[in-house]
C-alpha cells in the first residue's frame, strides 16, 4: 500500500462509525458458505458462534491437524485447507500471521474465485503487503475485541464482543454489508461493531501489545517485583503487590474508566498514582514509544518478526524459556495454588480451543 493511501486511511478512520443490530442484514451472509481457516481460539467461536446463527460452516485444517477431532467432535465439517476454499465463497483466515502467507499461496490463493470475499482479523498480512490478492475478490476484516474463548462465551450467555470490521478491497459494491453481516452472525452487533481500516487496525494492535498490554505491562510488573525482591524484601508479598494485585487495579478502569478506579482506591493510592506515576512514565519513555510504533508503521518490526519465525525461532524459543525460569514465575505459582478459587469452575485457554489449524 502506498504512503498516500495509507495516510488516508489514517484520515478516514478518525471519525468512528458504531454498528448495531438493526443496522446489519444477517441475509448477506445466511445464503452464503464460509470457510474458517484454523481451529485455534478465534476459529473455533467464529466457526460454532457462525453455525449457530444459522450460517454454512466448515472447517478448513491442514493435513494432520490435531484440530481435527474437536472440531468434528463440535458437529462442524472439516475439509482441507484447500477444498474449503475452493468450495466456500467467504473465506476466514484465522492462521498464525506468520504462516499465512505461504499458506495463502499454496493453498489459497489457487482455490479463490472473482467474487469471493476473503476475511482476516488481523491486519497484518494485507497491512505489510505479504499477502496481495487479486482485484477480483472482496478483502474485508471481522475483528472481535477480545480472545475467542470470551468472543464464544459471551455468545452463548447471549451477548457479544464489540468488533472492529474495515474493507480494503470492495471489488462486489457490497463488501461492507458482508462484513457487517458476518461480525452480526459471529455476535458482534449486540455489542456494537465500529468501523476503521486495516493500517489502523494493525498498527494500533502491534502498539498496544508491545508497549501496554503485553510487552510493557510484563516488564513493568517483573521490574516491579526484581525492585522489591532486591531490596530485601519477601518475594511473596512483592508478589501480591507487583502481580495479583494488578488484578483488582485493571478491571476498575475496565468497569469505570482511569477516574473511575481512582474513585475507587485510597487517598494515600490516588496521591501516589497522581505523582510517581509520571515519573515512571516519563518522557524518556514516551519516545521510546514513538519509537516503537515507528518500527510498526515502516514495517521494520514485521520484517524482523516473519525473518525470525521462517529461521526457526531461536531467540523467540530463548526469550521464551528465560521468561519461564524467572523467580516470579515459580513464586507465582506456589501462591496460586493457596488460592483455588482463582480458577476454580473455570476451563482453561488451552481446553477451550483447539490448536491453529
Amino acid at each position: 500500500m502506498s504512503a498516500d493511501v495509507r495516510a488516508r486511511h489514517h484520515k478516514e478512520a478518525l471519525v468512528a462509525n458504531v454498528y448495531y443490530e438493526a443496522d446489519c442484514d444477517r441475509s448477506l451472509i445466511a445464503n452464503r458458505k464460509v470457510a474458517i481457516l484454523g481451529y485455534g481460539s478465534q476459529g473455533h467461536a467464529h466457526a460454532l458462534n457462525l453455525k449457530e446463527s444459522g450460517i454454512d460452516v466448515r472447517v478448513g485444517l491442514r493435513e494432520g491437524s490435531g484440530s481435527r477431532a474437536k472440531a468434528e467432535a463440535a458437529g462442524l465439517a472439516v475439509a482441507t485447507i484447500a477444498d474449503a476454499v475452493a468450495e466456500a465463497d467467504v473465506i476466514m483466515v484465522l492462521l498464525p500471521d506468520t504462516e499465512q502467507a505461504e499458506i495463502y499461496a499454496e493453498h489459497i490463493e489457487p482455490n479463490l474465485s472473482d467474487g469471493d470475499a476473503l476475511f482476516f482479523a488481523h491486519g497484518f498480512n494485507i497491512r505489510f503487503d505479504l499477502i496481495e490478492p487479486s482485484a477480483g475478490v472482496d478483502v474485508c476484516m471481522v475483528a472481535p475485541k477480545g480472545p475467542g474463548h470470551l468472543v464464544r462465551r459471551t455468545y452463548t450467555e447471549g451477548g457479544g464482543v464489540p468488533c472492529l470490521i474495515a474493507v480494503e478491497n470492495d471489488a462486489t459494491g457490497g463488501a461492507k454489508a458482508l462484513s457487517l453481516a458476518y461480525a452480526d452472525a459471529l455476535g458482534g452487533a449486540r455489542a456494537g461493531i465500529i468501523e476503521t481500516t486495516f493500517t489502523e487496525e494493525c498498527e494500533t494492535d502491534l502498539f498496544g501489545e508491545q508497549v501496554v498490554l503485553c510487552g510493557g505491562t510484563t516488564e513493568l510488573v517483573r521490574s516491579g517485583f526484581d525492585t522489591l525482591v532486591e531490596a530485601g524484601y519477601q518475594p511473596e508479598v512483592a508478589y501480591f503487590e507487583c502481580l495479583h494485585e494488578l488484578k483488582l487495579i485493571v478491571d476498575l478502569m475496565y468497569e469505570e474508566g482511569i477516574a473511575g478506579m481512582r474513585y475507587s482506591v485510597s487517598d494515600t493510592a490516588e496521591y501516589g498514582d497522581l505523582t510517581r506515576g509520571p515519573r515512571i512514565i516519563d518522557d524518556s519513555v514516551r519516545e521510546t514509544m514513538k519509537t516503537i510504533l515507528s518500527e510498526i508503521q515502516s514495517g521494520q518490526f514485521a520484517e524482523e518478526w516473519v525473518a525470525e519465525s521462517k529461521s526457526g525461532r531461536k531467540n523467540f524459543h530463548a526469550l521464551e524459556a528465560a521468561g519461564h525460569d524467572l523467580k516470579i514465575e515459580s513464586v507465582g505459582k506456589e501462591l496460586r495454588a493457596m488460592m483455588p478459587w482463582i480458577s476454580a469452575g473455570k476451563q482453561s485457554v488451552q481446553d477451550a480451543s483447539g490448536g491453529q489449524g
